[in-house]
């Protein structure tokens, strides 16, 4: 590993590190005690998965690479982080890979990374409420005819992610996407979770890469921080089809996935830990995130956490649905 790009093998330890996340997430939901505490309000929560997450994420990464300037989500007090919480293992498939060459020399006090533990904690608090028992998330195969409330919170656990930035000269250049509860709908046996990573000029891995058909607009945006001009954004794409779902994280899958072809927020609330993973894994197919301006955002260590003109990001056509964003939308939503 040592011989590797300093940039691959962050990414490269990234990737096993976000996988232990996902772990942490999966077993403080199973365990039934979320631990939450209200943050900024009822739909701004924290819960001790999200906690624990950053913890190990941000302890494992600064012990291996300790001149990146890591920012997680959450304000944490600074403690000692147990050792059941470090992660030091690393993925071999990244580090086979060949470095872009234009990331082949950086330095790790080059590197920024952006961290959002629990990207979806509304909906993983809401499914957690709303299973039959504690364990009920493990035991699927249980019911052969779930009941709807069952069904309705294993759902929600799709929006669940852990998201890993790593940024350069305020680019989002890599980025690592863990989902702890895919694969539930199989059952008994299933193992649970995937892990997803992109890289501009190397690109992206962990998922099949598809397109809407037959040119449809399906619009994927918030479930939980509407108002106008968020939705007279949407409105304005004259979509097939709306969806709703939570998690920035989890909109991007849906886009790369051809489930969506344009993901429209109008809005403050997004912020860097929630894009720069994302962001890095689209641009890595092709794809274009940017605010309603058409502008690209930052991820210096040094810039508001704040996505504050809104987000869209799409996997083609992005000048389309950028010319379509209302004027009122871009005035709600000035440039700094």
């Amino acid at each position: 590993m040592s011989g590797s790009p300093v940039v691959m093998r962050l990414l490269a330890s990234a990737y096993n590190v976000a996988e232990k996340a996902g772990s942490i997430v999966r077993k403080v939901l199973h365990s039934g005690d979320l631990g939450i505490v209200e943050k900024t309000g009822a739909n701004d929560l924290q819960t001790l998965a999200d906690r624990l997450a950053q913890q190990s994420i941000c302890a494992s990464l600064s012990r291996r690479f300790p001149k990146v300037t890591i920012i997680g989500e959450e304000d944490l007090p600074s403690e000692e982080t147990s050792e059941d919480l470090i992660e030091d293992g690393h993925s071999e498939d990244i580090l086979q890979k060949t470095c872009p060459v234009e990331y082949s020399g950086l330095k790790e006090e080059e590197l920024v990374v952006w961290v959002d533990p629990l990207d979806g904690t509304k909906e993983y608090t809401e499914a957690s409420r709303r299973l039959p028992h504690p364990t009920g998330a493990q035991m699927p195969h249980k019911w052969s005819d779930p009941p709807p409330l069952y069904t309705t919170a294993l759902r929600l656990l799709d929006h669940v992610t852990v998201l890993i930035g790593i940024a350069y000269g305020g680019k989002a250049i890599a980025g690592v996407i863990n989902q702890p509860f895919y694969n539930y709908q199989l059952g008994a046996g299933a193992e649970l979770g995937r892990t997803i990573w992109g890289m501009p000029g190397l690109g992206a891995f962990g998922f099949q890469l598809k397109e809407v058909e037959n040119d449809r607009r399906i619009v994927v945006t918030t479930r939980s921080h509407s108002n106008k001009v968020v939705m007279d954004c949407v409105d304005a794409m004259e979509p097939h089809e709306v969806v709703r779902v939570g998690g920035a994280g989890n909109k991007i899958i849906q886009l790369v996935e051809g489930q969506v072809s344009a993901y429209v927020f109008a809005s403050l609330g997004c912020k860097k830990w929630d894009t720069c993973a994302p962001e890095a894994i689209l641009h890595a197919v092709g794809g274009k995130l940017t605010d309603m301006h058409g502008n690209g955002y930052r991820y210096d260590a040094n810039v508001k956490r704040m996505n504050s003109t809104g987000v869209l990001a799409t996997l083609r056509n992005h000048e389309f649905y950028l010319s379509r964003v209302p004027q009122s939308v871009r005035q709600a939503l000035k440039a700094d």
